[in-house]
């Protein structure tokens, strides 16, 4: 059979910038059982160029499909938000295609393959769960030309179809127990992984992996759970390792995304997994999803040294009564601040993700989460990802809220972005609000949602860009909440940094030389963070980094903040004489993630640093050269070349010592 099957387009960032895992499993299913077919991911057409946005993206898409020929099937992959397109794709299909069944499957139909027959006559079958086996099977059923459809269906489980007037639903197919038996990515089927990283300019060259699948919780905010029936599976160990290994082999392709939600739930394979990874020395970075409660320092130190470097932990919220409230399953007296510390401790850098607006959440809960967010920026390189909830078909905030939940147009949930956005899109959603909730937010009063807006959205990347000056605000105030001192700053309406030395002043000249020293050192780190590295040129010694004079020792003051914050004592620190730091992203490792450092000088090295600052002519040039060639200074060079301080001439190549201290 001639088999077409597309993932439905989008403009999320994210998704674009990888091939999507589940439909390259099912290519290689298929292709493994002898079927003739054909991948497309419209999300990357989009981002490429080749497919237009805005009001005819439906109609685009099913050219784009059109031109590589009529199939016996089509199928399309849908999550919650690209639901809405993948309808509208299909009513084209069915206009040029009468007779080309169209089937979706995916996430977002879990809980709606019903309503969407019952509503919707382009769809001729919804494929529930894992389609591996199931398209196989079903595309066995109609090798008879003769046999209807809607016959060939019948006897499919996992299939929902329609069938003499009204819609049929084949039992749930059994999960496949051992994943070993998953088929190979179907690479050769997409556009390259290069291809993918060149549309986006984006050099991580992250690839997903369908390590694991399932969940065992059922968070009220998640239909994951649901969807594979309380169950959590892996991919086994070996297996696995063999899957990140080959990523070497792949143009392109440089860090692994292994994509499964709950890593370390089976802590016995997630060890197996890090001791394979090392004793087979595969050297691919790789980064995770999990549960904070899942992971503890000896996982963690395993996993840093079997290449990872970046984990996202589901926190929702620090507050124990709304997890409870909306089924987290934590035990209300774990810490998550105990995994953000461990993840500091072995260098992986620990992604938060909260979500504002949980069914109970009051003031004194969200100030928590702010409050968490706050002290965990400043003791770690976190990013933070800070949600709005709303309430997705097949999760139980969708059961019970689904009914009253609009969506609001100009506050799209994160679930939504990048999808919905054309008119026929925008008029299916109105249309049925019921099935479309990924676009609604829960029921609450205008204000409080402008609120949490400015909370998820400017606050957090305050918290990243400054975690130490807006510590110190809370530090020189022990009256002060997270979530009062967020307020004022809204209020303000100014930018932080004006916020921040008015707030200051009213403690003194102390604490305005404090939070001066601080916003020009977390100044210096946003901007250094945003230039990345310094490329060499062939002419002249070039300053990589950015010098900070200041009055204090900054890795003491962080430490006092750190323990002032977390209510330990109250916040002292004294001024002392001037020092300079050198705030600088040296060259990362191939595939690992960039990092900015900050390094104590000393007097002759920031003296050097300032010498090669100010040079400009050949002459003045030269004079540098030839005295950072002189032997009691070369050390000295080779130090601040290494740290990425100074970047020599191209041509120039130069031994790796030591680095200087790291603050």
């Amino acid at each position: 059979m001639k088999i077409l099957l597309a993932s439905a387009p989008h403009a999320d960032t994210f998704g674009y910038s990888m091939p999507p895992p589940g439909l390259l499993r099912l290519g290689g299913a298929l292709r493994d059982a002898g079927h003739d077919v054909a991948l497309e991911d419209l999300a990357h057409r989009l981002a490429s160029g080749a497919l237009e946005s805005g009001d005819g993206l439906a109609a685009g898409s099913f050219a784009l499909l059109a031109g590589r020929g009529r199939p016996d099937l089509l199928g399309l992959s849908v999550m919650g938000a690209t639901l809405p397109v993948a309808l509208l794709i299909a009513e084209e299909s069915k206009r040029h295609w009468p007779e080309v069944p169209v089937i979706l499957g995916g996430p977002g139909v879990n809980g709606t393959d019903t309503t969407i027959l019952e509503r919707f006559p382009s769809v001729d079958a919804v494929a529930r769960g894992e389609a591996e086996r199931t398209l196989v099977e079903l595309c066995g059923a109609m090798a008879d030309p003769t046999r209807p459809f809607g016959d060939a269906c019948a006897g499919v489980d996992g299939m929902t179809h329609r069938g003499d007037g009204d819609v049929r639903r084949a039992p749930d197919r059994a999960m496949i127990r051992d994943l070993a038996e998953l088929p190979g990515y179907a690479w050769e089927m997409l556009p390259s992984i290069a291809r993918y990283k060149e549309v986006t300019g984006e050099a991580d060259g992250l690839v997903p992996i369908d390590s694991g699948r399932g969940c065992a919780y059922d968070c009220s905010f998640c239909s994951i759970g649901r969807t594979w029936r309380r169950r959590s599976r892996t991919l086994p160990a070996d297996r696995l390792v063999r899957e990140v290994a080959a990523l070497r082999g792949i143009p392109g392709a440089r860090r692994a995304y292994l994509c499964h939600d709950l890593f370390g739930a089976d802590r016995a394979h997630a060890l197996e997994f890090c001791e394979r990874m090392t004793d087979e020395n595969v050297e691919v970075p790789w980064e995770v999803r999990a549960r904070a409660d899942h992971l503890d320092p000896e996982l963690l130190e395993s996993m840093a040294r079997a290449g990872c470097d970046r984990v996202l932990l589901g926190i929702e919220s620090a507050s124990p009564r709304v997890r409870e409230r909306n089924q987290k399953g934590m035990r209300a007296d774990f810490d998550p601040m105990t995994t953000v510390d461990a993840c500091a401790a072995a260098g992986i850098t620990p992604i938060l993700s909260l979500i504002l607006g949980l069914p109970g959440e009051e003031d004194e809960d969200l100030d928590a989460s702010l409050d968490f967010c706050a002290r965990a920026a400043l003791r770690a390189g976190v990013n933070l990802s800070l949600h709005l909830v709303n309430p997705q078909p097949g999760c139980a905030l969708g059961d019970e809220f689904g009914a009253e939940a609009r969506p609001v147009d100009d506050v799209p949930p994160d679930m939504a972005l990048g999808a919905g956005t054309s008119a026929p899109e925008r008029a299916l959603i109105d249309a049925h609000p019921d099935l479309f909730s990924t676009w609604a937010l829960l029921p609450m009063e205008r204000a409080r949602l402008d609120e949490l807006v400015f909370l998820s959205g400017e606050l957090g990347e305050v918290l990243m860009r400054y975690p130490r000056t807006f510590a110190s605000l809370l530090a020189l105030n022990s009256d002060e909440t997270a979530l009062g001192l967020a307020r004022a700053l809204r209020d303000d309406g100014r930018s932080f940094e004006t916020f921040a030395r008015e707030r200051a002043a009213v403690r003194g000249v102390d604490g305005v030389a404090l939070v001066e020293d601080l916003l020009a050192w977390e100044t210096a780190l946003v901007r250094i963070a945003a230039r990345g590295p310094r490329r060499p040129r062939p002419e002249r010694w070039r300053v990589g980094a950015e010098l900070v004079d200041v009055r204090r020792d900054l890795a003491a003051t962080t430490g006092a903040l750190v323990r002032a914050l977390d209510g330990r004592r109250t916040f002292t620190e004294a001024a002392r004489p001037l020092r300079t730091f050198a705030v600088t992203a040296p060259p990362p490792a191939p595939g690992r993630l960039g990092s900015v450092r900050t390094l104590s000088l000393g007097e002759g090295a920031a003296r050097i640093v300032r010498e090669v600052e100010r040079a400009r002519t050949p002459g003045e040039c030269a004079r540098i050269a030839s005295t950072l060639s002189r032997a009691r200074l070369r050390d000295v060079a080779l130090r601040l070349v290494d740290s990425g301080v100074l970047v020599p001439p191209a041509a120039e190549t130069i031994p790796s010592p030591p680095l200087l201290e790291s603050r």
